[in-house]
């Protein structure tokens, strides 16, 4: 009898978790390991990736469960060959196949969960149609479907925009080929993590995706400061407002700066970047007469730190498919401002527990700052914030049981 059955003896069902690559960290990543842990309670989990990280390595240690991963990480291919023959499905699904004793977890495996990314769905190919799967389609390809990812930190393009559509025409398609057949097959099921995601799955694929809301755990993000979180940042100027994400145009990190220009606000910026990107983003500032504090990699605690002692989370981010930031920012207790698109809409309504602001509209940014800055209003929002957490019901537990209802429904 090997490992996964023997796990499998508590009655519990066994559980796949799949993810293609965690190294970017992102929101992605972070729901993924605040939730193992209450999976665990209702599945016997494994995981399995191409490129693991150490907190992802600690948290399977912690959980006594196994992980699946290649003896070389995986590294998605990012040449513009590359792209456009859409290697990165084929490089992807030869690494899934080299990983000792993936075969038999996949055989042995009551259920398998699949959050998409990079190197995710060609581990599609590797399931038998006996098996329940269940992808948690966190956006529909954004550089295959959307241009925002072709374009400058600036937002200039990085190519003609008409060729690199044209370019990408066999990939584009492959990839809705891809998800059509996994909505087609016995025993599947997909979902969106927003309703802005599940309407861009209807679009795109024309497929009635399911809702599996993200979570957020309060005691990552606690509406009071603990004794260990770090208080003061000696190198960003106050005032200062947070924006969190890789700093790219479609994490709107450009407008963010020039909207800030005609304020005493600073910005600390917390997701890294290209080193590039990011010297032009701080030429950018100096223009605009922003200060700006690109932070390295926070621990939680400082992450929570940075975010309590700030005016407000702000994005102006394109499309974004939810937006874990607004309700980091609710559970802390920081005002959120937010551009009014995307899965932000979600969980902002607008001057009840936040701000959702159209893009072009500098005057109502500059307002909603000041408003941000009201002890009065911060209170009402946070607290008007805290409900809508617990009206969507976002917590890891009730996500563990999304799942296991999706799978329960097979």
């Amino acid at each position: 009898m090997s490992s996964y059955a023997g796990q499998g003896m508590d009655d519990k069902p066994r559980l796949l978790v799949v993810k293609g690559s965690f190294s970017a960290m992102g929101g992605a990543e972070r729901d993924i390991l605040r939730n193992l842990p209450y999976l665990k309670k209702l599945f016997s989990i494994r995981v399995a990736t191409l490129d693991a990280v150490s907190e992802l390595e600690l948290l399977c240690q912690e959980l006594k469960s196994p992980l699946l991963k290649p003896d070389k990480s995986w590294e998605i291919p990012k040449d513009s060959l590359s792209i456009i023959r859409d290697s990165a499905t084929d490089s992807s699904l030869k690494f899934w196949k080299e990983i000792e004793g993936l075969e038999e977890s996949i055989l042995e495996s009551d259920m398998i969960h699949i959050i998409s990314g990079d190197g995710s769905l060609s581990f599609i190919d590797l399931i038998p149609k006996s098996i329940p799967v269940h992808l948690h389609l966190l956006e529909p390809h954004r550089g295959l479907h959307e241009d925002v990812l072709h374009k400058k930190i600036n937002g200039k393009p990085k190519r003609n925009l008409t060729l690199t559509k044209t370019m990408l025409s066999k990939a584009r398609k492959r990839d809705i080929s891809m998800i059509k057949k996994l909505s087609s097959r016995e025993n599947s099921s997909i979902s969106g993590n927003s309703k802005y995601t599940v309407s861009r799955i209807k679009k795109i694929y024309d497929i009635d995706a399911g809702l599996l809301w993200p979570s957020i755990s309060f005691e990552e993000f606690p509406s009071e400061p603990q004794d260990d979180e770090k208080e003061n940042f000696n190198e960003i100027s106050k005032p200062y407002i947070v924006n969190i994400g890789r700093a790219s145009w479609a994490k709107g990190t450009w407008e963010t700066i020039s909207m800030l220009e005609h304020t005493d606000l600073s910005m600390a910026h917390v997701g890294g970047g290209n080193s590039e990107d990011i010297n032009k983003l701080i030429s950018h500032a100096e223009s605009c007469n922003v200060k700006v504090w690109f932070a390295p990699r926070l621990t939680q605690n400082e992450l929570s730190g940075l975010l309590r002692g700030a005016r407000a989370s702000v994005s102006m981010a394109h499309g974004e498919p939810f937006g874990l930031t607004p309700i980091e920012a609710f559970s802390i207790g920081t005002p959120a401002l937010f551009v009014n698109e995307g899965g932000f809409t979600d969980t902002i309504i607008d001057k009840e527990n936040g701000r959702l602001i159209d893009r072009s509209d500098t005057k109502e940014w500059a307002h909603a700052l000041e408003q941000s800055n009201d002890i009065k209003i911060r209170k009402k929002w946070s607290e008007s914030g805290k409900d809508r957490i617990e009206s969507l019901n976002l917590t890891c537990d009730m996500h563990a049981k999304r799942i296991f209802q999706i799978f329960d429904n097979f």
